[in-house]
């Protein structure tokens, strides 16, 4: 068992940036593939971003290559999610989700950790 907790969320106006926070505990943090996913009103969780146990790889959503950054810092049982250049359509919940083997990065089910959420609001 792992437990997920993410901070950072808030309200920003277009162009700014967040940085989002996931701190895990329970389980050993450096054996689970950690991801950030969002849900906006009315729609279904998006995959955004994904990093490896080791960080060797990283993959984003076309959506935010470019602005967003994942990483994770495994001494501090934290990832992180750099987001700069902020646009309204970013507005969502964001959560950060784990699993040891997910396979398919992008599909929200193959995680078996999540976080309560964070809210992001981008202004225009």
């Amino acid at each position: 068992q792992v437990q997920l907790v993410e901070s950072g969320g808030g309200l920003v106006q277009a162009g700014g940036s967040l940085r989002l926070s996931c701190t895990a505990s329970g389980r050993t943090f450096s054996g689970y593939h950690m991801a950030w996913f969002r849900q906006a009103p009315g729609k279904l969780r998006e995959f955004v971003a994904v990093i490896s146990q080791s960080s060797v790889r990283t993959n984003y959503a076309d959506s935010v290559k470019g602005r967003f950054t994942i990483t994770r810092d495994n001494a501090k049982s934290t990832m992180y999610l750099q987001m700069n250049n902020l646009k309204p359509e970013d507005t969502a919940v964001y959560y950060c989700a784990a699993d040891e083997n997910p396979g398919t990065y992008l599909v929200p089910s193959k995680y078996n950790y999540w976080g309560q959420g964070t809210q992001v609001t981008v202004s225009s």
